[in-house]
Formats: structure tokens, sequence, C-alpha cells
């Protein structure tokens, strides 16, 4: 009898249906907690658990504040998210507890705090969690990036890299790494600005990491620092237009290729200034761009080589759609 029961039960599980009439046509009663077929009337399961919340919510706002699950689980923070915590002074039912219960909750507060620092790993990450919070905050950096900055630094730990070395400048460096990963427009010269730390030692701890944790950082299309020195110099929409198209030909013929982006696109804005008649100076461009002018006059003689014709208007429409 039980070979049976056990038979039936997998059919259920299986196939869905009624084991006396074989229909399909099932009431699920989630108040009830039973599964009813509709034809027979047969209780198919009794055991059915609601994962809907317990409460109501009129408005958005009711909704996520009495949400029953937690944050979730991210690598900013030092715990992922996932510790305990005692808070409040009442029991289950909501009674206050007595004196001698919250005296006994005190302590084991503080020795659940104690607990969750008391490693080395611990006090490392909430450190250094705090660290990339403020970072990311000053840099304006999204989650998903900031994400990638935390599981850099997550992996230097665990490989020992930190060791006797600034936790300041492994944040500061995982933060940059992770824009070059994600291909965010960030200078190395601003994440040092923001943070307590040199731009020598950012820079000689960025590419410790890049070399013992073999990260593959992709090459920057000199593109996207286009529109950031465009709004910087205040040029025209039609002059950031041409210095697009030029930078997209220079590309065509294999003119950006082991050359600095910022530089390229320094040099294309330049060019594409001089075509529509706007005056800008070769310093003003390069300190838009964050590079020096001996760079920008390189970069723009490079340019000329490769496209000795002047890229016009009409061109340049005709370029970006073909594209």
């Amino acid at each position: 009898m039980e070979r049976d029961v056990a038979k039936v039960t997998t059919y259920y599980l299986d196939v869905k249906s009624c084991s006396r009439c074989g229909s399909r046509n099932l009431i699920r009663d989630t108040k009830v907690g039973e599964e009813v077929c509709s034809e027979c009337g047969l209780v198919v399961t009794e055991e059915i658990v609601n994962p809907g919340p317990e409460w109501r919510a009129f408005s958005m706002e009711e909704r996520t504040t009495r949400a029953r699950t937690g944050t979730a689980a991210s690598y900013t923070y030092y715990d992922m998210g996932m510790s305990t915590n005692f808070i409040g002074n009442r029991d289950g039912r909501g009674k206050q507890l007595d004196h001698k219960t919250m005296n006994k909750m005190r302590m084991l507060r503080l020795y659940d705090n104690r607990s969750k620092v008391e490693d080395t790993w611990g006090r490392n990450l909430k450190i250094a969690m705090v660290e990339l919070e403020r970072l990311s905050s000053g840099l304006h950096i999204p989650d998903p990036v900031k994400e990638q900055a935390a599981l850099i630094y997550r992996r230097a730990l665990k490989r020992d890299l930190i060791r006797g070395r600034s936790i300041e400048a492994f944040v500061a460096a995982s933060i940059y790494a992770a824009c070059r990963m994600r291909r965010l427009p960030r200078l190395l010269r601003t994440v040092s600005k923001q943070s307590t730390r040199e731009q020598k030692e950012i820079s000689r701890t960025y590419r410790l990491l890049v070399r013992e944790l073999g990260l593959r950082m992709p090459i920057d299309d000199p593109i996207k620092y286009v529109s950031g020195i465009a709004s910087k110099l205040e040029v025209k929409p039609q002059t950031e237009f041409i210095a697009v198209s030029i930078l997209r030909r220079a590309a065509e013929r294999q003119g950006l290729t082991g050359k600095d982006p910022r530089g390229m696109a320094a040099a294309s804005i330049y060019m594409a200034c001089r075509e529509v008649g706007e005056r800008r100076i070769q310093k003003e461009v390069a300190r838009a761009a964050g590079t020096s002018e001996v760079t920008l006059r390189n970069r723009l003689r490079g340019l000329e080589e490769i496209l000795p014709e002047q890229v016009s208007w009409d061109e340049a429409a005709a370029i970006t759609v073909r594209d």
C-alpha cells in the first residue's frame, strides 16, 4: 500500500493530474493549503506552502518597507550582507523584555559584534569596504563597477597581496581596474585625487594587481573620450561629430593602434575645430584632455599623415551613417 501511495505522489508531482479521473483541471487553494480536482473532488495535495507575504500592501512604499527579505548579497559588504544582528528589546510577541533578559541580550550583541571582526580578514574587509563606498560616491561609480572593484579587492586579499601594503591604495587601484574593465572613463589622476594615497603608489599597486591576478584590460576606444573633452571645451555639436568621424576613418586605416586614446581624442577635436573654424589653442585642448601639448602635437602629426585630406561635414555624416 505504501508503494502505491509513493507512485501516486510521484505521478502528481510529475504530471500534475488527478489519480482518480486523470483530469488536469486542478484547483489550488492557498488559504487552506490544498490542491483539489475540479472534476471528482479528490484532494490531490494537502501541504501547499503559500510563498506570498502574510501582510497586505496598498502602495509601493508599503510593499518595499514590509519586504521580508533583506538586501541582496553583495561583494561591497564585508560580510556579503549575510550576517545577523541583535535588534530591539522585545520578544517575538512584541512584549518588552525584562531587565535580566535585556542585559543578557546586550552581552550577546557585544559578543556577536566582536566575533565578526576578530579575524584579520574581517577587519581588513570592513575598513576596505568603507573606503570603497567613499571613493565610489566621490567618483560617481555605478553599482556594477563597484561590485567589480570589490571582487578584485577580495581576490587580492585572498592572494595575500595586501600584507604590509596600504589598504587605501589597493581600494583605489581596484576601482581604477574595474573602471578599465567596464570601459568607464575615469583617469588615474582623478581616482588619486579622491584617494588619500599618491598617484605613484596607486599606479604601482594597479600594475601589481594586473600582474598577480592576471587581469586582461580592454583597449580603450578614443571615441569615448571625445564627448567629455568637447564638453569641457564647449565646442559645437558639429565639431564633436566631425572629431568622431576623424577617429573612425583613422581606425579604418589602422592609425589608432598603440596610441594614447586621450591624445588621439584631443588631436581629432583639434583637427575638427580647424575644419569648422572654431578657435581653440593647443594648450587649451591638451588641458581639457588631461594630456601634454607635446603628446597632442605628436598625435596630430600622426593623424595628418594618415588623413591628408580634410573631413568635411557631409563626409562625416556619410561615415556615421555607414557605420
